[in-house]
């Protein structure tokens, strides 16, 4: 009997929490400024994710450190649902590369879906000789360290994207960072760099006008704003498969119940119609997940990024 009366006196204050879930305003802490596919992909979503929990549910812009001031700011928040954080492969990849962390990626949250993925693009001047990825490979196999790739900021998305195309390709080429995408597009149109990965959607205006030409898609399956480009695995590179991804968590000891709230509000979110058109408008694909799901995934992307950073020698910061 008196078993029975210390597990409901341990259940009650959860089954409370989950009642009186959402009490109060909802914070999203992005970790990018405004204006992002990111952040617009979080923007999207905030005001069906309101709907649903009669909230008002803010986004938080908190850019730096490769997202570690956000993730820390909602690891240490109260664990109540109201704190949540959006999760990116950022996370995933940042054990890697840096020394320490703060927090345990893993272990210091509560996963609840994933809400989007969008696939990167592989670019060169549209007056290049080359007009496939396999006219790429075959040049560059052809002439080892001669092949020069464009990407953004090293240990990036795009950075790391283009490390692991360079691997899995089997060539031998050097992979070149810049500050921004705008320095990317000048270097591929100078032909400064034979290539360039970047998110489809800064890339879509300058494809759709001819001024570079479009050779693959890198995640697994074809773009629909762009159904005449093939994949990275269509051209011939087996098991290259990479999207950006994110998602949303909330600090680890948030109630189940009031997870499972979120996640229930999420789905009815992505589902929207509204929010599915204007997802297809930036490129990303809503997708959601169980709480299960995503931290099975997050262990598996942090598993493979940590190996393109070994394999690339990017140092840790």
């Amino acid at each position: 009997m008196k078993k029975l009366i210390a597990i409901a006196l341990a259940i009650f204050p959860v089954v409370a929490a989950a009642q009186s879930f959402p009490a109060k305003p909802i914070r999203v802490v992005v970790p990018f400024g405004p204006g992002g596919v990111g952040d617009i992909t979080a923007r999207t979503i905030t005001p069906k994710l309101a709907e649903g929990l009669g909230q008002q549910v803010i986004v938080e812009n908190k850019p730096g450190a490769g997202g570690i001031v956000a993730a820390e700011s909602v690891v240490r928040a109260e664990p109540d649902g109201h704190t949540l954080l959006l999760l990116t492969n950022g996370n995933a990849v940042s054990q890697a590369l840096f020394k320490s962390l703060p927090y345990d990626p893993v272990n210091d949250f509560a996963m609840i879906s994933t809400v989007g993925f969008f696939s990167m693009v592989i670019v060169t001047d549209a007056k290049s000789q080359a007009k496939t990825l396999q006219d790429i490979i075959a040049t560059a196999k052809a002439n080892p360290g001669k092949l020069n790739i464009g990407s953004i900021i090293a240990g990036g998305t795009q950075h790391l994207a283009a490390e692991l195309f360079r691997s899995t390709a089997g060539i031998d080429a050097l992979v070149v960072p810049h500050k921004t995408t705008g320095e990317v597009l000048t270097a591929v149109r100078n032909g400064n760099v034979d290539l360039a990965v970047e998110f489809i959607t800064p890339m879509l205006s300058n494809i759709r006008s001819g001024s570079v030409r479009a050779l693959a898609v890198t995640a697994g399956k074809r773009f629909p704003g762009l159904p005449d480009v093939p994949t990275v695995i269509e051209s011939g590179v087996a098991g290259y498969d990479v999207a950006s991804w994110n998602a949303l968590a909330a600090p680890a000891k948030t109630p189940r119940a009031v997870v499972e709230r979120l996640h229930q509000e999420v789905v009815k979110a992505l589902a929207s119609p509204e929010v599915q058109q204007r997802f297809l408008q930036l490129a990303v694909e809503a997708r959601s997940s169980t709480p299960g799901e995503l931290r099975e995934f997050f262990i598996s992307e942090s598993k493979r990024w940590s190996g393109v950073v070994e394999t690339a020698k990017i140092p840790k910061q």
